[in-house]
């Protein structure tokens, strides 16, 4: 039928990928309809041309697939691409969780995100992985059995985010709030960054894979966990393709790490080393190594990593680092190809790091003994081989760490079930492996890799699939099967038939002549015919191909047999056994263990991928025995860029993940069911009789789509939510009806014992209450009585009380006015009397200071004139005697002057003027302005340290504070000596304080009306001469050493009167002149 599209509507156009992509219709009114396509594409179309058109249920989009009207490949990948541009990652696929990666961070995953999941039915909010965390969570409780989630994936889809999410979930809903649970999530950042590094493809891309077991108690509390760890890449340690980075905890451990820690161990940058530039790249968009070596530090010590172990731990990663710098020269030895080892920092520091004896490590890396006759034969090495070995040596040392280091955790975080029989544990199990990989050049690691995948696959495919179909068959259930790609041809080749592949590059390994060449011949003649693999095109080709349940993958076959073996040389070994080094020979305690027993035992040691088979064995049993949830983690770009939807690529991984098959099987099948008995046990609630479980079926589901076999109930998904809700409502409802009939009983029998306490409660008041009626009656008689006989008594006690008390405080009065006024005619005359001693001793101690302080200045002053006198009449008297040039006589006369004086340079002294033409003139200099000689700038950062209040409390004597005083002074602030120097003291604050006001002016200042101050007349008395001025000059100088300039002003004439104005040496012995104050106060220079 032909349909006519308007504007508006949307329709489904065919594509170049082969799905058809959704469009809007823009215009239809020219006879053409003009389109845009959900990627932005427009298209121009004949309206003859049929188009199918979009179901709404496509057109909006829906929480959960099996709704979609549009059930094909195109209707899901709209749905994703709708719901991803609108910000929602999630959907359902019945109880099957599709997460696209946003690589962006959304508010999704808050606490209250966390609190809204809680004990919520899977399908009651819009799809999170919080949601699936939580049935997992109800149903281990509800149904007393193990979970599981499998979360799988390309790598880059966000298999890992997802996995810490739950993580995070269950501790919350745990509600334990204990360490062990903050323990198990501080796991992650240790195993992120020995385990996790950047690729192409993803950031934080894991290269190992984890299964994380949470146990719970019966109630839901946390009571541990444990880790087990699978096929950690080791090649990536020692080399990295182009723009990838090797483990995260090298360049964190560059960034994060103190300095003085670096320079012990001999880091650098991580461009200096080149097992960390062999990709290119050293840096991570968005990743702060620094921060993250932070947070590994701190999950290191809540793991209980002691600081000893964490320091071994950096030696050796940062021992392997300086391996990777190790160089190897070609040489000849015996006529054969040998290497040595170019001497170097780095050989010698690895050495010193693994506690070894360079010699000894010289040799292990360089040559190999062999066994022959029972006698030791040394081969020396080519530098290929050479460089090979020191390769394994360093992967093996970081593989065995990291194994170290994932036990150290389980030490921690596992706790033993108590031998208690009615104890009962119940786990979670969360399985976060490796994606599917191909990349341009796949090697051992990867076949291993994406073998496990087709291990998960098959288990998908064998719950969701086989085992549903099976169980429809043996219950008699009407039921058409769906057709879906089993992997279990590709496990046949792999790993199932007598001589799989795995099973022949283990057979190849344990042969001591076996070559990639000869593995590969092998696996061409016994699979080459087949359909799954693939062998080379020609014989000098060494790829092979294997047809995965997602493709094709091609595999250089190069190298398999010596990643296979695993297996370190004896010399190694030894090596190992002759370090100090505690945690290297822990690491290695098996390899140490058994070297001696080695050579007796006839058993080899197990490859890597048998080791890895037995590990995937045990998990896959594991997985098995619980109920499984699915995420399947969608990547929806390579570029790593948010709101990107590459169409192919995504279609390619909804094929591959066989979802299109599960959503028609959920649509169809019945995936929730119960055996009669636990039916009837669990929903027997909902019948008000004893009936059949098809009663229950009939009343609660009506008519919708159910089945019942032969020893089963068979429901949809949204029917087991039906039953719980109706169980949850009836429960209720009983819930409340033995809520009522219980308070009733008790709220009856509480008033019937109310109502006999009540009776006689009011019996005994009455008895009660009559006796105290006639108590009190009788009482008040006799209150009566004596309360007139009392007021009689107390009046007449009333009034002698009275008279008593009048003649009393007469007389008391009297007294104490007497003794008062004795009191303060003896205290006035002790005051004036101690006032006056006061103010004549005070007068003879300011005269006495005076007095003294002039004559020691006197007496000093003549002594040094005398002094200098002496020596002047000496040096003239030895100059007489020799001969001196002009130059150096002004040399010795004018030398004394400082240069930073301008306008002085080369002027005589006063003494000499006869050598000059006229009067020299010498210009007052302001100390102020006269430049000083610079202070080094480390004396001010010492002298900003100290305040003025702090230089008081340590040096004032006494109770002196910093805080300014108007009194004079009875001992100086700070200590002296010399009883001179307290003098001097005391008569500069008096003098201060007379300057500035404080103290007021002597009245008998004859000296200062009549003539010249004293000091101006001693000047003018003592120096006669200008040369012997300049000599007093200098004698105050040496005697004050400070410069004392005062300007004051008389009440009658204000004239200016200079008291003392004496050049002065400064610091640098310069001599320097008082500066020119102004009227407002003095100068005092120290």
């Amino acid at each position: 039928m032909l349909v006519f599209q308007q504007g508006g509507d949307y329709v489904w156009v065919d594509c170049s990928d082969g799905v058809q992509i959704g469009a809007e219709v823009l215009l239809s009114d020219t006879g053409q309809l003009q389109l845009i396509d959900d990627e932005g594409k427009e298209h121009k179309i004949k309206k003859d041309n049929s188009l199918k058109p979009m179901h709404p249920t496509s057109v909006k989009g829906v929480d959960d697939m099996i709704r979609l009207g549009d059930l094909n490949e195109a209707g899901l990948l709209r749905n994703l691409l709708v719901r991803y541009k609108e910000g929602a990652i999630y959907t359902y696929t019945g109880s099957i969780l599709v997460a696209v990666n946003p690589y962006q961070l959304l508010p999704i995953y808050t606490p209250e995100q966390v609190e809204q999941y809680t004990d919520r039915r899977l399908g009651d909010l819009p799809p999170h992985v919080f949601a699936i965390a939580d049935s997992c969570f109800f149903n281990m409780r509800r149904n007393r059995k193990d979970q599981c989630c499998i979360i799988s994936g390309e790598s880059g889809a966000g298999k890992t985010e997802s996995t810490k999410l739950m993580l995070q979930f269950f501790a919350a809903v745990s509600r334990q709030r204990s360490w062990i649970e903050q323990q198990i999530l501080e796991a992650n950042p240790i195993l992120e960054a020995f385990g996790n590094a950047k690729t192409i493809r993803n950031d934080n891309s894991s290269r190992f894979g984890k299964y994380i077991d949470i146990h719970f108690t019966k109630n839901g509390a946390i009571e541990g966990a444990r880790i087990e760890q699978y096929l950690l890449e080791k090649s990536r340690v020692c080399r990295q393709a182009p723009q990838e980075r090797n483990y995260h905890i090298f360049y964190c451990m560059l960034m994060g790490m103190p300095l003085d820690q670096k320079k012990i161990l001999s880091l650098g940058n991580a461009a200096e080393y080149n097992f960390l530039t062999m990709g290119q790249c050293t840096t991570c968009e968005g990743r702060d190594d620094i921060k993250e070596y932070a947070s590994f530090r701190s999950a290191m010590k809540i793991l209980t990593f002691t600081e000893n172990e964490t320091w071994e731990i950096n030696k050796l990663l940062a021992a392997i680092l300086h391996l990777g710098n190790v160089d190897f020269e070609e040489t000849i030895m015996i006529n054969l190809e040998a290497c040595d080892i170019l001497t170097s920092t780095h050989f010698k520091m690895a050495a010193q790091l693994l506690e070894v004896v360079p010699n000894a490590l010289d040799v292990s890396l360089t040559q190999r003994s062999l066994m022959t006759n029972r006698e030791s034969v040394s081969k020396p090495l080519t530098s290929a081989q050479a460089v090979d070995g020191r390769d394994a040596f360093v992967k093996a040392i970081y593989g065995r760490l990291f194994v170290w280091i994932v036990e150290k955790i389980n030490i921690a975080i596992y706790k033993p079930p108590p031998d208690d029989p009615k104890h009962v544990r119940l786990s979670i199990g969360l399985l976060d492996i490796f994606g599917f990989e191909n990349f341009k050049n796949n090697s051992f690691e990867q076949l291993c890799i994406n073998f496990a995948n087709e291990q998960l696959q098959q288990f998908f495919v064998k719950h969701v699939f086989k085992l549903e179909q099976q169980e429809y068959a043996r219950e008699d259930i009407i039921w058409k099967n769906i057709e879906f790609n089993d992997n279990q041809r590709t496990l046949d080749v792999l790993a199932v038939k007598p001589l799989n592949v795995l099973a022949l590059i283990d057979e190849e390994s344990l042969f001591p002549k076996g070559t990639d060449a000869t593995m590969l011949n092998k696996m061409n003649q016994l699979h080459g015919k087949g359909d799954i693999y693939m062998p080379p095109k020609n014989n000098h080709d060494t790829q092979f191909g294997i047809w995965h349940f997602a493709g094709v993958v091609y595999y250089d076959s190069k190298g398999f047999l010596e990643k296979n073996r695993d297996a370190l040389s004896s010399d190694v070994i030894q090596l190992m056994q002759t370090s100090s080094n505690k945690l290297l020979k822990q690491i290695f305690h098996n390899e140490l263990s058994t070297t001696e027993t080695k050579t007796k035992s006839k058993k080899r040691v197990p490859t890597l991928s048998g080791q890895f088979r037995q590990s995937l064995d045990s998990l896959m049993k594991t997985l098995t025995a619980c109920q499984p949830f699915f995420i399947r983690c969608i990547k929806p770009n390579d570029f790593k860029k948010p709101m990107l939807f590459d169409r192919e690529l995504c279609i390619r991984q909804l094929r591959y993940s066989g979802m299109m098959e599960t959503i028609r099987i959920r649509k169809a099948g019945y995936p929730i069911r119960h055996t009669f008995d636990e039916f009837l046990e669990r929903y027997r609630v909902l019948l008000k009789s004893k009936q059949r479980g098809k009663d229950i079926c009939e009343n609660v589901l009506t008519e919708e789509d159910w089945k019942i076999g032969k020893t089963k109930v068979f429901l949809k998904d949204f029917h087991d939510t039906v039953l719980e809700l109706a169980r949850d409502k009836a429960l209720n409802e009983k819930a409340l009806l033995i809520q009522k009939v219980l308070r009733g009983y008790k709220h009856r029998k509480g008033f019937l014992r109310k109502r006999r306490a009540a009776v006689t409660i009011q019996k005994t008041w009455r008895g009660h209450k009559v006796r105290k009626l006639y108590r009190l009656g009788f009482a008040r008689l006799q209150a009566q009585v004596r309360s007139r006989q009392m007021a009689w008594q107390f009046k007449q006690k009333r009034q002698a009380t009275v008279l008593l008390q009048a003649q009393t405080r007469g007389c008391l009065a009297r007294k104490e006015w007497k003794r008062k006024r004795a009191a303060v005619i003896l205290l006035q005359a002790y005051t004036r009397g101690t006032l006056a001693r006061k103010a004549v001793k005070k007068m003879k101690r300011d005269v006495g200071h005076e007095r003294r302080a002039e004559e020691l200045a006197a007496l000093e002053r003549q002594r040094r004139l005398d002094e200098i006198l002496q020596q002047k009449k000496q040096r003239e008297a030895a100059e007489q005697l020799e001969s001196i040039t002009d130059q150096q006589m002004v040399d010795d006369i004018f030398g004394f002057l400082p240069s930073m004086v301008g306008g002085q340079e080369g002027q005589a002294p006063v003494g000499f003027e006869d050598l000059e033409g006229k009067r020299a003139v010498l210009e007052e200099v302001d100390l102020d302005d006269a430049p000083m000689m610079p202070i080094p700038e480390e004396d001010y950062d010492d002298l900003d340290e100290y305040s003025f209040s702090k230089f008081a409390s340590m040096y004032f004597q006494g109770a002196a504070t910093p805080t300014h005083i108007r009194q004079r002074l009875h001992q100086p602030l700070l200590y002296h000596e010399d009883e001179n120097d307290v003098q001097a003291s005391l008569t500069v604050w008096w003098m201060i304080l007379r300057f500035m006001g404080d103290l007021p002016e002597p009245k008998a200042q004859g000296v200062l009306r009549s003539g010249p101050a004293f000091a101006e007349r001693s000047l003018q008395k003592d120096v006669a001469s200008r040369q012997d001025r300049r000599l007093s000059l200098i004698v105050g100088l040496d005697q004050v050493r400070k410069l004392l300039f005062i300007t004051c002003f008389t009440a009658e004439k204000k004239q200016r009167v200079r008291l003392a104005g004496w050049p002065v040496k400064n610091q640098l012995g310069h001599t320097v002149r008082p500066a020119k104050t102004s009227n407002t106060g003095l100068l005092v220079r120290l």
